[in-house]
């Protein structure tokens, strides 16, 4: 793009596996860090079928994205690199590998975990039955009332309920006051690392792609970067749709 010579894709796939695509450092503290998951198809020998397996991607809300394939370690590595204020807010969904990972990067004294509202809410409206009393769990919940929230289930016989309140006692110390936070401007979402996730797909996912293990990695760094405006024609995260 920038000599207007064509390369080949497969010239293109060597280049990129030649560079180091160095995550960003940020210049100021973050102030909010989200993680969540992709899958990539992964090709396997011929005659069996192909398999999905997970990346992780990380986003510093308002600096840049990352992500690593089977490299844990890494991630939490780079995370730490960054300057963070205190506290720091930890955005995921219910998965317990995102937490582990919230584990690793910030000491109890210095994370503050926020279950994701729109998760939260997802999960709520899987319980079904009557919408009154599904709206005023969903209000009692967006102001932290979580004990007075599990309550109005207390005669409902839907064999969804006890799943949900499991749920909402497993993760009672991430239930926030929502209205509050969003009121001080602050975020309660993992909405830019979801959207992370799918620009990350628009290159992994491809129609009929297919990779080698080894390879994804550097795939999804390079994708990263150009997320992230580290090549001179691309577009900051924020601007990419």
């Amino acid at each position: 793009m920038l000599t207007g010579i064509s390369i080949s894709h497969s010239t293109h796939q060597r280049l990129v596996h030649r560079q180091n695509f160095d995550g960003i450092i940020s210049t100021t503290p973050v102030e909010v860090i989200c993680i969540d998951g992709g899958k990539a198809r992964i090709r396997t020998p011929k005659g069996e079928p192909c398999t999905f397996n997970d990346y992780k991607a990380v986003v510093l809300e308002g600096q840049g994205i990352n992500a690593y394939f089977k490299q844990n370690d890494a991630l939490t590595d780079w995370v730490k690199k960054q300057p963070m204020t205190k506290p720091v807010s930890c955005i995921g969904d219910g998965h317990d590998g995102i937490w582990n990972l919230f584990r690793d990067i910030a000491p109890p004294s210095q994370r503050r975990e926020i279950l994701d509202w729109y998760h939260l809410i997802e999960n709520l409206y899987k319980v079904g039955g009557s919408f009154e009393r599904l709206h005023q769990v969903k209000a009692l919940l967006w102001t932290g009332l979580v004990e007075e929230a599990i309550a109005l289930f207390s005669d409902c016989k839907l064999g969804t309920v006890p799943n949900f309140i499991a749920y909402l006692t497993k993760h009672r110390a991430r239930l926030i006051n929502y209205q509050y936070f969003q009121l001080e401007g602050l975020t309660i979402g993992s909405g830019s690392v979801e959207s992370g996730v799918k620009q990350i797909g628009r290159r992994i996912k491809i129609s009929g792609a297919q990779w080698d293990a080894k390879n994804v990695d550097q795939v999804v760094k390079h994708r990263c970067a150009y997320l992230n405006g580290q090549f001179s024609t691309s577009l900051p995260l924020s601007k990419v749709k």
